[in-house]
């Protein structure tokens, strides 16, 4: 269902206030008195209306320690709020009306808030990431050297680099300092104990580059992009549709760990040719998730705050894109 029940608490000297604050955003509330002189409001909000109601509060009450909100999923609501262009909301004054394409696609978008919330702990370096990371990475590895298919879409499904690669690309866009520079590190730490753990055992087992699913992971070519491109915006739009990201299903086609698990093998085994191509697939993709992660959230409406800075960083990708298939596209034509 796509309503948020949102419920806000503010001083009872603040009441009026709020009470037209919540009604510019929602078409059904209630409220009723709390304790230590407050006053709650149960707001039931359509997911497209969530962000501009959170912000509005923020700025008006973020300051007062008094005030608190709390954005819950629901699961039904009768009677239901019917999403059309009837029973739209006028536009806030001051803000750029959103344009269809926008309206579109955030009508089931959660909130940036939500999707903080949501990124929080895949961002976070701890014990259970790096052995994640670490065991996924064995996974796929030996999966890929005894040639068994299924071996290595269980190390996909694990995909303990996605979250640090969404948190990247959401960083970006919206101009979290704070959020980028975590998932930086987090990513880099993760890409780091994948390498090392297949480096290690590259160097203890036989690698035989002629294996299918070894060798797959060492090809790069134009197509290719396309299809991270494709994958990536899937898997954003079921992100920020409130999907977890260990169930993005999408993200399977663009996998980060088996090309660095790959690579990691070949590296580890002496084979640094092949290890570079590996590590060539793996840059290809997570360029391609940034660059089509950006660009759907954009195209969903995320706010950013400087639209200079978010505009740099996407061209900064897209030129490194550029780059990357100018590299694939001249040695798949000289091959």
């Amino acid at each position: 269902m796509s309503t948020r029940l949102v419920q806000v608490i503010v001083p009872d000297a603040m009441i009026e206030t709020t009470r037209t604050l919540v009604s510019k955003h929602c078409r059904r509330y209630w409220q009723e008195p709390v304790p230590d002189d407050r006053e709650k409001f149960s707001c039931i909000v359509q997911k497209r209306y969530v962000e501009r109601l959170l912000s509005e509060l923020n700025v008006r009450f973020g300051n007062m320690p008094e005030f608190c909100a709390v954005v819950i999923a629901l699961e039904a609501a009768l009677p239901t709020l019917d999403e059309s262009a009837e029973t739209a909301l006028s536009e806030i004054p001051g803000l750029p009306p959103a344009s269809r394409l926008e309206s579109f696609f955030s009508r089931d978008r959660i909130s940036t808030d939500e999707l903080y919330d949501d990124i929080a702990e895949s961002v976070e370096i701890r014990p259970a990431y790096l052995l994640t990371a670490a065991f996924s990475a064995v996974i796929a590895a030996l999966g890929m050297r005894s040639g068994q298919t299924a071996v290595v879409i269980g190390a996909m499904v694990i995909a303990p680099l996605l979250g640090p690669t969404m948190g990247v690309a959401l960083a970006a866009t919206v101009g979290n300092w704070v959020l980028g520079r975590k998932a930086l590190v987090t990513l880099g730490a993760g890409t780091a104990a994948v390498l090392l753990v297949t480096m290690a055992l590259g160097y203890y087992i036989a690698v035989d580059a002629s294996v299918a699913e070894l060798r797959a992971r060492t090809i790069v070519q134009p197509a290719d992009i396309a299809l991270a491109l494709a994958s990536g915006a899937a898997g954003v739009l079921a992100f920020s549709r409130g999907s977890s990201l260990a169930l993005v299903g999408v993200m399977i086609a663009v996998a980060l760990v088996p090309p660095l698990s790959a690579a990691g093998l070949f590296l580890g085994s002496g084979q640094t040719a092949f290890g570079i191509d590996a590590l060539l697939l793996f840059a290809t993709n997570l360029v391609c998730i940034n660059v089509s992660g950006i660009t759907m959230f954009l195209i969903q409406g995320l706010p950013p705050k400087h639209w200079r800075m978010t505009g740099g960083i996407l061209l900064m990708w897209i030129i490194m894109l550029l780059l990357f298939f100018t590299m694939i596209a001249g040695r798949t034509f000289f091959a």
